[in-house]
Parts: C-alpha cells; sequence; structure tokens
C-alpha cells in the first residue's frame, strides 16, 4: 500500500478502505450512468475500472475534485506511467519543496517521491491520483492567497481573499506545462519579488551570526565618543546603514546613518539614538525575518488588481499615498483609529467613488450613545456644537429631552455637526461607501500630525493635506482642479463631487515593506495584529531558516 497523508486542511479527504468497500458497488452504477451520458459510445459496468472507481471514491469530499474528474471521465493526471503525468509528478514535487522558500509551511512529499511501479492495485492507484490532486490544490491556494483565512486570525483583517476555483485549476494545469503554471501560480507584485529576496538575505543573515553586540545605554548623540558609540558603529556597518570604519567619535557619517536607520523605521529623524532608535536597532534579524514572512502572506492575501491608479493607506505608517503606474505621485502624512477594540481601523480595499465638500459630520451610533450620551445626561447643554434630530429629520429642542430616561439601546435620536472650521471631519471627506463607515477626511485637529505615532481617531483615516489630495485627484477631470475645489468650499454649502475615474483604497497594514532601490522599511505593529499572523503561521508549520554563506 503506498499512501501518504498530508498533514493540511485540503481540498479532498481520503476515505477510510472500510468505508470505500462499502460505497464500491453505488460508485459503480454511478459511473457508468456518467460514461454513458458524457460518451459517445455507450460504455457498460463492466468497463468502469477499479481505478475510476477508487477516484470517484477518493474525490467525492471534495466538491472541485469531484466536479473535475467526472468532467474528465475519471481520467488521472497525475497517477500513471506517462510522461506527461510524470512531468506533472516532477514539476509538483519541485514545486512543493521550494515552498518554504516563499514562507509557506513544508508539504509531506513522500507520496510524489514515492516509486509509481511500487503500487499494488489500481485502487491504490485512484487513491495516490486524488492524493496528489490535493497537494497540488493545498499549493495553489497556499501560493496564490495564502496558507490562512484573515478574518480568523484578527476581526480587524475583514480583506477579502480572491479564492480560485479548483476546478479551473485542475483544468487549466492539466492543459499546460507543468514547471511554468506552477511558477505563474505566486502573485506578481514587484513587492512580493522582493520581498523573498530580504527573506533570503536576512535568512543568510541569521546564518552568519546575525548582527553583532546590541547597543547599550539609553541616548547617544553627536560628539560622544564610548563603547556604546563603537556598538553603535559596528551595528550599523553590519546592518548596511554605514560603510566599514574605525572611529570611535559619534561623528557626521554616524549621525547620517542614524538619520537614515530612523527614516526607515518610521522615527524622527534627528540623528540622536534615543530610548525609541536605540529598541529598533536593538531588534533582532530573526524577528525582522518573521516581519517579511508575514508579509509575504499579506501580499498573497492581495493577489488582485490593484488598480493603475490606487490610494494605498498604511495604518503602521501612518500615510496614504496616491500611486500611479507603480510609483508613488502624491504622500501625506495619516491619522488612524486608535488602538483599542472599538477604534481599530480595519483592513479591507473598497472603491473610491466621490468627494464631499463642507461635510455634516452624523455621529456614528455607537459613538453617539457612548460618548456623548453619557454627557448629555450629566448636561443636557454637553456637545453643543452637534444637533439632535429625530428619526424623521426634526432637529429636537434638547431643553424637552430627558436625556437620564434613555441608554445605549433606547436612544432614539441622531446627532449631527453642520459644516464649519470646527467640524469633525474638518472641510473634505472623500467616500467610498463600505459597511465598516470608513473613510478619509480632513481634521481641525492638525497638532496631531506632528506626532511620531498617530493612532488617535474612531477608525477613520484624518489626512494632514486633504486639500492637496483632493487637487491630485481632480486633476484627473478638470483643467482647474485647485479652482474646482476651491469654488465648493467658499460656497460653505455641503457639495458633492463625483469622481469620474473611480479610484481603488487599499487600506493595509504592513510592518516590513520593501524600499524599490533596495533595502527595507519597518514599523511597529501599532495594534498587534501582525504578532497574531506570525503565531498562526508557526502553528501551520512554517519555521525561520538560516543559510551559511
Amino acid at each position: 500500500m503506498f499512501l501518504s497523508l498530508v498533514p493540511r486542511i485540503s481540498y479532498a479527504a481520503r476515505l477510510t478502505s472500510a468505508a470505500s468497500q462499502s460505497l464500491r458497488f453505488g460508485f459503480i452504477a454511478i459511473l457508468s450512468m456518467a460514461f454513458i451520458s458524457a460518451a459517445p459510445d455507450r460504455v457498460s459496468a463492466q468497463q468502469v475500472t477499479a481505478m475510476m472507481q477508487s477516484i470517484a471514491e477518493a474525490a467525492s469530499k471534495s466538491k472541485d475534485l469531484s466536479e473535475y474528474y467526472r468532467a474528465t471521465g475519471y481520467k488521472p493526471i497525475f497517477a500513471d506511467n506517462s510522461s506527461r503525468a510524470r512531468s506533472r509528478r516532477q514539476a509538483l514535487l519541485r514545486a512543493l519543496d521550494g515552498a518554504p522558500d516563499h514562507g509557506i509551511a513544508p508539504y509531506d512529499t513522500s507520496l510524489l517521491k514515492a516509486n509509481m511501479r511500487s503500487i499494488k492495485s489500481e485502487r491504490d492507484l485512484g487513491r495516490a491520483e486524488v492524493a496528489m490532486a490535493t497537494l497540488f490544490l493545498d499549493y495553489a491556494r497556499d501560493m496564490q492567497t495564502g496558507q490562512l483565512v484573515p478574518s480568523r486570525i484578527d476581526s480587524g483583517i475583514v480583506r477579502q481573499v480572491p479564492y480560485r476555483d479548483g476546478v479551473s485549476l485542475m483544468d487549466s494545469f492539466a492543459k499546460s506545462t507543468p514547471a511554468a503554471f506552477l511558477k505563474s501560480l505566486m502573485p506578481k507584485s514587484p513587492e512580493y519579488t522582493r520581498l523573498l529576496k530580504e527573506k533570503r538575505v536576512l535568512e543568510k543573515t541569521l546564518g552568519n551570526g546575525g548582527w553583532g553586540p546590541q547597543v547599550g545605554g539609553n541616548k547617544l548623540e553627536p560628539g560622544q565618543s564610548n563603547g556604546n558609540v563603537v556598538a553603535l558603529r559596528d551595528r550599523l556597518i553590519a546592518m548596511g546603514y554605514l560603510n566599514r570604519n574605525a572611529s570611535t567619535v559619534y561623528d557626521a557619517s554616524i549621525q547620517k546613518a542614524v538619520q537614515l536607520f530612523q527614516q526607515r523605521h518610521g522615527l524622527s529623524a534627528d540623528g540622536v539614538a534615543g530610548v525609541g532608535t536605540l529598541k529598533e536597532l536593538n531588534i533582532e534579524p530573526a524577528q525582522r525575518l518573521a516581519s517579511v514572512h508575514v508579509a509575504l502572506e499579506r501580499e498573497r492575501w492581495m493577489n488582485i488588481e490593484r488598480g493603475t491608479r490606487h490610494v494605498w493607506v498604511n495604518v503602521t505608517d501612518f500615510s496614504a499615498k496616491i500611486i500611479d503606474n507603480d510609483s508613488v505621485t502624491f504622500e501625506t502624512r495619516s491619522v488612524v483609529g486608535a488602538n483599542d477594540s472599538n477604534r481599530r481601523t480595519p483592513e479591507f480595499s473598497d472603491v473610491m467613488e466621490h468627494m464631499v465638500i463642507n461635510p455634516t459630520w452624523n455621529v456614528p451610533r455607537s459613538i453617539a450613545v457612548r460618548e456623548y450620551l453619557p454627557l448629555m445626561k450629566k448636561n443636557p447643554g454637553a456637545a453643543g456644537h452637534l444637533r439632535l434630530v429625530d428619526s424623521r429629520g426634526r432637529t429636537v429642542d434638547r431643553a424637552n429631552v430627558d436625556f437620564n430616561s434613555y441608554t445605549e439601546r433606547t436612544f432614539p435620536f441622531n446627532l449631527k455637526q453642520p459644516p464649519s472650521d470646527g467640524n469633525a471631519l474638518g472641510l473634505v471627506k472623500f467616500m467610498f461607501p463600505n459597511k465598516y463607515n470608513i473613510y478619509l477626511h480632513d481634521t481641525p485637529a492638525k497638532s496631531l500630525f506632528s506626532r511620531e505615532s498617530r493612532a488617535f481617531s474612531h477608525g477613520c483615516v484624518r489626512l494632514k493635506d486633504p486639500f492637496d489630495f483632493a487637487y491630485a485627484l481632480l486633476a484627473k477631470q478638470s483643467n482647474d482642479p485647485v479652482g474646482l475645489f476651491q469654488s465648493r468650499l467658499k460656497s460653505g454649502v455641503e457639495s458633492v463631487v463625483a469622481l469620474e475615474e473611480q479610484v481603488p483604497v487599499h487600506i493595509v497594514y504592513r510592518t516590513a515593506v520593501t524600499v524599490a532601490k533596495g533595502g527595507m522599511e519597518y514599523r511597529r505593529d501599532v495594534y498587534g495584529r501582525d504578532a497574531k499572523i506570525w503565531s498562526a503561521l508557526q502553528k501551520q508549520g512554517v519555521q525561520l531558516r538560516a543559510v551559511g554563506s
């Protein structure tokens, strides 16, 4: 007997031999009917082979495999001694063996490495066929769309993963050059390719012992000369931020290297190695490699067409960018959701349809009942900048309302803030309608943009330069985007401006991002989501590797 169970969640479950025997005669009848209806020549029950029956039984618990093999007359594509089948097995084996190169957990490949001639019966051959097809579909899904289901890791990862149809995958593989088809499954984004390169660099760094001793002290700055400065110098050299030298003084070259390090890690680039900078400097390559593994998995989740022009909001970077043809054409600082269960910014993609100039703030119910209702119970005049509105849209006089008679569940009113300079949304918001009620907008609280860490909002994304962001979007449809925007703004009236070319918006969460010209940028795991993903990947079987030079 030669069957190997694959230790993964798979497309098909293998049946026990006892259960298979009990289904034997029923499958013969089903197969006969399928062949009689599908084939031009009538096929009798006696012509249904044990291998065909075995394939049908083994594939029965996978909708995709059952459909595929039924459509092809239960013909094997892996488990025979033809040159095409052998080529498929060899290509699949190479791909599976190379899965850890992509940060994918190892597969049990003993089945593929066994000698096909050692199979004792056609029934064994049929089960081997389906087991190998299952391996193929597992690999295809892991490579194209990731090993994990995002929403099972964290409720804030609400991204819709574009899972591929298993029947089409089987059909395309059977008709294609095996090695080329398997290679084509990986994401095509330049970011994925660069992350793979960085993964190899870090694996080699681990194999060579890392970046050397950590740097001591609480604060190092230009002009100092001591053992900690030497350790700082050596670590910067090992990490590639500083050319090799023998200086023992915190000189201009070290200051410049520290500034570059700070820029690449989302820190204030003052050239002084304070507590925050030293903490990031002392993170070891194994932790950075884990971040790259997570970024690769996230890139597989986003194996989609992102749009020639799109908006890219990285929560951990506190930034919003407009990307045109893979190049950043506009960038601004952002403020994102605070790190608590009701305010974290979710991750998803949608399409921006319009902007609203001089917007009204319709206070989300969660904020109205959790934050403002308690204030109005103490003082009915609290939050006087907000209008109290009933279900018919009529403004209600607060003097006639007993706020203490209501709970969060029974509060019957809406709160609205009319357009103004002090409006919580500022003077413009950018809409990509979604069930999470998340959008990009201006804010009167400008001081927050000077902070290094900017997680303060209720979940929406605030922009430091919303007018310039609007001009960049409108430039695609107006010869005078500034004039168009300002004329609507000066009216003081709420105004909707539709985008003639709607723009995809991707709200992402990346703690490891490549630099196109070489190198990496890292950010703090502000919501702890990447730590959860890494833990789940490890449970799946993903391991860090150290590679000697």
